[in-house]
């Protein structure tokens, strides 16, 4: 939408000049007139901006021309040592670091970056001495100091035992009571302790935290063991629970095929190390932290290169920051991984020829791919019918939903998505007797589905029925779902209908705040303006509704209309 996107280049400019601003601000005058010389200052400038936009390679080429001026550049180093690691450059990044380290500037990234290298070639006690230099550097970044202690602990595993390593990890920071159960886990795995089987299950039996990816290791655990029956019921177990997991669906087949080439083996400190690195990186991605989340993440894949799911975090990581470029070949090189991952990365890169506004492109691609599924379970099915209807194909998703419903039960959890899915499809056909019996239904079986509740009493309120019956289910999916725009919208709109102009007003001006460049919404703002005698503001929003690209012509039609007559 025009609005959002010049906000957006609006922000990313301001941003831009002030990073300039502070920048010069902390120059010491002195080294002013060396830093200025040249292109210096350009080159920096655009690597550390294309950095912080995950353009690795353009960050790499800008500041790679600043090699040996490392005095002159607050935090080049490290700056340059994230272009190279994210680029999958480790080996020049190690050869890097070790100048660094000559001349004495080494940083957090450099001795990081020599330990892991050790590490990875089994130099244990080198890898220790790195990672011991790491953790004197106590970081205002709480997580960098979780990673440092847990680097050290097991960089030194070989020469403790397993109390003293356990009492390490428990002495760690409180707030990461979580991570240390992980690590505990993995602790009594490494030293062969009876306890390990005990702990794997009280982890994935945790309740209040998803540990559904410690099922994989539980399983992978348990056949390199030999025990490959046991750790198949673990998978099957858990996919019950969790049939989404890539890594459980991988391994099933895995196991299946009897390829039981282990990826994950917690008697190897590089192995779980990359696990700590991964968790890492995904904490940062939550607080969307990406090139540090992408730095954490690349150094897990050096670690451990062939395990499966390092690759879908870095391209979820390009794929939140509109660098679909990168995201697109992280999703390829994921094809190569294993069959369960062919279906998954068909559904992204469709997702991406969506935002690229190439929808017939993304309809042939999941197309092709959902044909060449050997085994069409029912959540590709699911997935595909839920694609083609939110891209307008809704004679075709009917048939697939009508499908799915053939094949589950009632008490199947995605009974009442399956509902909901085809009931909208109706509707959008026109055949509103069938989309209301599905929409109730699925609401039969799960009825605190919040946007199903608005869907459908939307509908009725556009209808003129059942308008006092549409506005309880609204109030209760505003419960549900507080401050969502669409129900705050549909709940104004209902009060409008019943002639509660003023109350309606408070909920649509709280809709249009939340989406201002939404057509539908800024048009039911106008019409409850007229209603409250607020005339001139009224025309202004509906002129407003005929700027947006997004207006459909029949909306356009009875806008036009609005403005010569009102209501």
């Amino acid at each position: 939408m025009k609005i959002i996107n010049l906000f957006k280049y609006s922000f990313k400019l301001t941003a831009q000049m002030l990073f300039v601003i502070i920048f010069f601000s902390t120059l010491q005058a002195k080294s002013l007139d060396k830093f200025n010389t040249g292109d210096n200052f350009s080159n920096y400038f655009s690597g550390i901006l294309h950095l912080n936009d995950s353009q690795y390679f353009e960050s790499y080429k800008h500041l790679k021309r600043l090699n040996g001026l490392e005095e002159s550049y607050p935090n080049y180093s490290s700056k340059y040592l994230y272009s190279l690691i994210n680029l999958g450059k480790f080996n020049e990044a190690f050869k890097y670091s070790k100048k660094l380290e000559k001349r004495k500037l080494n940083s957090y990234e450099s001795d990081l970056i020599i330990g892991i290298y050790y590490l990875k070639n089994k130099q244990f006690n080198l890898a220790e001495e790195y990672f011991l230099k790491v953790n004197k550097r106590k970081s205002t970044f709480i997580l960098n100091n979780f990673v440092s202690n847990s680097l050290l602990n097991w960089s030194s595993i070989n020469n403790l035992d397993l109390n003293i390593v356990e009492n390490k990890i428990n002495s760690m920071d409180a707030r990461f009571e979580n991570l240390k159960n992980i690590q505990s886990v993995f602790l009594h795995c490494f030293f062969k302790s009876k306890k390990t089987d005990l702990l794997f299950k009280k982890l994935i039996s945790n309740t209040k935290i998803d540990f559904s990816r410690y099922n994989y290791f539980y399983a992978m655990y348990l056949n390199n063991l030999g025990q490959s029956k046991k750790a198949k019921n673990v998978i099957n177990s858990s996919l019950e629970l969790y049939p989404r997991n890539l890594l459980l669906n991988q391994y099933k087949l895995d196991l299946n095929n009897k390829n039981d080439n282990p990826n994950f083996n917690c008697q190897n400190p590089s192995h779980v190390i990359a696990e700590i690195l991964y968790i890492t990186a995904n904490a940062l991605s939550s607080q969307s932290i990406y090139t540090f989340s992408n730095f954490y993440l690349n150094l897990a894949k050096y670690l451990n290169g062939n395990f499966h799911s390092f690759d879908a975090l870095l391209a979820e990581n390009f794929y939140k920051i509109d660098n679909f470029k990168e995201a697109k070949r992280v999703y390829n090189d994921m094809e190569k991984q294993g069959t369960a991952f062919i279906w998954y990365s068909a559904k992204q890169q469709a997702k991406i020829l969506i935002k690229e506004d190439k929808k017939k492109k993304a309809l042939s691609l999941l197309n092709n791919n959902y044909k060449k599924l050997s085994e069409k379970n029912i959540y590709a099915t699911f997935d595909y019918a839920d694609f083609l209807k939110n891209n307008e194909k809704f004679e075709s998703s009917i048939t697939l939903y009508s499908q799915l419903i053939k094949s589950i039960e009632k008490e199947h959890p995605l009974f009442p998505k399956v509902m909901d899915g085809r009931g909208v499809a109706y509707e959008r056909t026109g055949d509103w007797n069938k989309a209301e019996k599905d929409l109730l239904a699925s609401l039969d079986a799960r009825p605190d589905q919040a946007y199903v509740i608005n869907y459908l009493a939307y509908s009725w309120i556009e209808q003129g029925v059942k308008i006092e019956q549409s506005l309880k289910m609204l109030e209760k999916a505003n419960n549900l779902k507080s401050n969502d725009p669409y129900i705050i919208d549909s709940l104004g709109w209902a009060l409008f209908k019943l002639k509660k102009y003023k109350d309606a007003k408070k909920y649509l001006q709280t809709a249009v705040q939340l989406m201002p460049a939404d057509p539908v919404v800024n048009d039911h703002y106008g019409d409850v303006l007229w209603k409250n005698g607020n005339k001139i503001q009224a025309r202004y929003y509906w002129k407003f509704v005929l700027d947006l690209k997004e207006t459909k012509e029949e909306l356009k039609i009875n806008v036009k209309n609005k403005l010569i007559s009102g209501l």
